[in-house]
């Protein structure tokens, strides 16, 4: 058998810029090399700039990339308000980058000064507008104190201002941003349940959401079921992703990631129908996976069992992926069902394969695809028995042939049966062989 394979993993991802406005994607900053941070964390806005750049300074074990990142990080917090992640970030850097990047005292004194000064006044509109009963002013006012927060990092208060807006939400637009910004929320809190129902809410507002906006829940409810492990719901949200998203959902997700993220999963847990029509020829989805060559390029190989090119483009890509702030704690069980599915689909088509070349495509040991396919057998996932002596998998194809004759013998059986039934029932009423009961004994 003349099948690529390579060593495998299971997850892919490649980060390209673009889509939206009919820019041209530029160079993907996850590549088989190191890491490009600068253009990585271009892709993003807000708060999860922040968390992506901090996750890579504690993650990438290499102090040059660690410093870059941590650099941006605290550029990019100065322009901000959070004074506690200005701290943690600084102690992080640790000298190590010179007097320019440690503690700003004075900044943070400042910052601090303002924000009371801030709340304060917000805190005492807020007042005047519940005790006036001035309904759609109650609702702004709880929204600038959940934004004050939110800015200040205070994200457990944020998501409680959000929440008391719900109460004076007087139109389906009042509700839609009143979700949005608990959907915000709670990703960065990690509170995924409270993702998923405010998805829900949102979609059942009476009036028809903007395309951007049904977009943007797509996104949320693909990570919230990705970070719950539900792989295949993932993959489903993400592939019904509108190219409305764009870069307008920056601040938690980027294009690129919708392609990488449910390319993945699809990977991981469809069949090869679904993922030739949900995935393949789903023309809008393949809209984000031209932002990512790589991916769209392994999702074919994938499709056209060219195994050896597909576990290859994982197998490079999977350092970086390891860096990705969503994904990193799922790359190695997408790998191994990624890994698990071509096994499956390599031995299929065949009565018996060498174990020699198998392991030669899979780029493993005879010993190691041994006992991957022993626990695939286990599983029920291969139907085989391994003959370990000669290194062959024999596979235990159904008798199509013997099973139809057998249906027939049994159907021939049946329907004889049947007749002499029908024909001694109808013999016996010719013949009025009938045991009738006697007349009842008072």
């Amino acid at each position: 058998m003349d099948v690529e394979g390579e060593v495998p993993a299971a997850a892919a991802a490649a980060i390209a810029n673009g889509l939206g406005g009919g820019e041209e994607a530029s160079p993907a900053p996850f590549s088989a090399e190191q890491l490009d941070v600068e253009a990585y964390a271009a892709q993003y806005s807000g708060r999860t700039r922040l968390a992506r750049l901090v996750f890579i300074a504690e993650r990438c074990g290499v102090e040059a990339m660690q410093l870059e990142a941590l650099r941006m990080a605290y550029d990019e917090i100065k322009k901000g308000e959070d004074v506690q992640l200005h701290r943690d970030v600084a102690l992080k850097i640790n000298g190590r980058l010179g007097p320019r990047y440690g503690l700003d005292q004075a900044w943070v004194d400042t910052v601090s000064r303002r924000a009371e000064q801030r709340k304060e006044k917000l805190e005492n509109e807020l007042n005047g507008y519940r005790t006036n009963l001035i309904k759609e002013s109650i609702r702004m006012g709880y929204n600038d104190i959940g934004d004050f927060f939110y800015a200040h990092g205070q994200l457990s208060d944020a998501f409680k201002s959000y929440i008391r807006t719900r109460d004076y939400c007087t139109t389906s637009k009042h509700i839609v941003q009143m979700c949005m910004n608990v959907i915000l929320v709670s990703i960065e809190l990690g509170q995924f349940a409270h993702v998923s129902n405010y998805v829900s809410k949102a979609e059942q507002t009476p009036d028809s959401l903007d395309p951007t906006i049904v977009a943007k829940l797509r996104a949320a409810a693909g990570l919230a079921n990705l970070e719950t492990k539900k792989y295949k719901l993932a993959a489903r949200k993400f592939v019904e992703t509108g190219i409305e998203l764009g870069n307008n959902y920056s601040e938690v997700i980027a294009p690129q990631d919708v392609a990488v993220y449910g390319a993945l999963c699809a990977l991981a847990s469809f069949d090869r129908s679904d993922l030739k029509s949900k995935v393949i020829d789903n023309i809008n989805f393949r809209n984000f996976l031209e932002l990512v060559p790589e991916v769209r390029e392994l999702v074919n190989d994938f499709y056209a069992s060219r195994y050896g090119s597909c576990l290859g483009h994982l197998e490079k890509l999977k350092p970086n992926l390891l860096l990705d702030i969503h994904l990193h704690e799922h790359v190695e069980t997408l790998y191994t069902d990624i890994r698990h599915k071509a096994i499956i689909q390599y031995t299929l088509p065949f009565i018996s394969v060498d174990l020699n070349t198998m392991a030669t495509a899979f780029k493993t040991s005879v010993s190691m695809l041994e006992k991957e396919l022993a626990a695939l057998i286990t599983e029920n996932k291969i139907q085989a028995r391994i003959d370990s002596h000669n290194k062959i998998l024999y596979a235990r194809h159904a008798d199509q042939r013997n099973t139809t004759f057998q249906r027939v013998l049994q159907t021939g059986n049946e329907f004889e049966r049947d007749v002499k039934s029908m024909l001694l029932r109808a013999n016996l009423l010719k013949h009025d062989y009938i045991q009738r009961s006697g007349p009842r004994k008072m």
